[in-house]
C-alpha cells in the first residue's frame, strides 16, 4: 500500500510543471517513540506510525524558490489539486491528506492530526488557545481551530502570531482584574 501511495505521488510530481523542482519530495516523520515510522505486517501490507510529507516542489528547496512556489501555488492551486487527486484515489486507505506549511501536504491516519494532542493538554487546562496559518477547510490546522475544546485564531505570520498572543494576554488580564 505504502509503495503505491509513494509511486502515485511521484509520477503525479513528475507530470506537474512548477518553475523549479528541487529534491526530497517523499518525507517520512515518525512518531516519537521507539516504534519504527513504518511496521511490516507481512510482504504486502504495513502499519504506518507517522506521517508522510509530501512537497511538489521538494523540501531540498532554498527559500527563495519557497517563496516563489507559494505564489505560484496560490495561482494554479497544486497542492489543493493533489490532495483532491489523493483523497479520490485513496479513499480506503483510511488517510487523511492536509495542505500543511509553505510547500506540502501532510499525510496521516484519520485521528492523527492535531487534535491528537488535545486528550493530553485539555485535563490540565480549562481554556485552550490554538493560533494557526493554515485553518481553512483541508488545511493543516483546520480540525484543531475549528474543534470544540479550543478558541482558534487564523495567523498570517510570526509577528502576527506574536501580536494576536499579545492581545489574548491583555483580555485574561482584564477579565482576572
Amino acid at each position: 500500500k505504502l509503495q503505491k501511495l509513494i509511486n502515485f505521488t511521484l509520477k503525479y510530481f513528475s507530470e506537474i510543471t512548477l518553475p523549479v523542482k528541487r529534491g526530497n519530495f517523499v518525507e517520512f516523520r515518525k512518531v516519537r517513540c521507539c516504534m519504527s515510522a513504518l511496521k511490516l505486517v507481512n510482504s504486502y501490507s504495513f502499519v504506518f506510525k507517522g506521517m508522510l510529507n509530501l512537497s511538489p516542489i521538494g523540501r531540498s528547496c532554498s527559500q527563495a524558490e519557497r517563496d516563489q512556489f507559494v505564489v505560484y501555488d496560490a495561482e494554479h492551486k497544486i497542492r489543493e489539486k493533489f490532495v483532491k487527486a489523493l483523497l479520490e484515489n485513496f479513499s480506503d486507505y483510511g488517510l487523511n491528506c492536509v495542505i500543511g506549511g509553505q510547500i506540502s501536504v501532510d499525510v496521516f491516519p484519520y485521528g492523527w492530526d492535531k487534535t491528537y494532542c488535545l486528550q493530553y493538554v485539555e485535563k490540565d487546562f480549562d481554556v485552550i488557545h490554538f493560533f494557526g496559518d493554515k485553518t481553512m477547510p483541508g488545511g493543516n490546522d483546520h480540525a484543531i481551530f475549528e474543534d470544540p475544546r479550543t478558541i482558534g485564531h487564523s495567523v498570517t505570520s510570526p509577528a502576527d502570531t506574536m501580536l494576536q498572543i499579545e492581545q489574548v494576554l491583555k483580555e485574561l488580564q482584564t477579565v482576572e482584574n
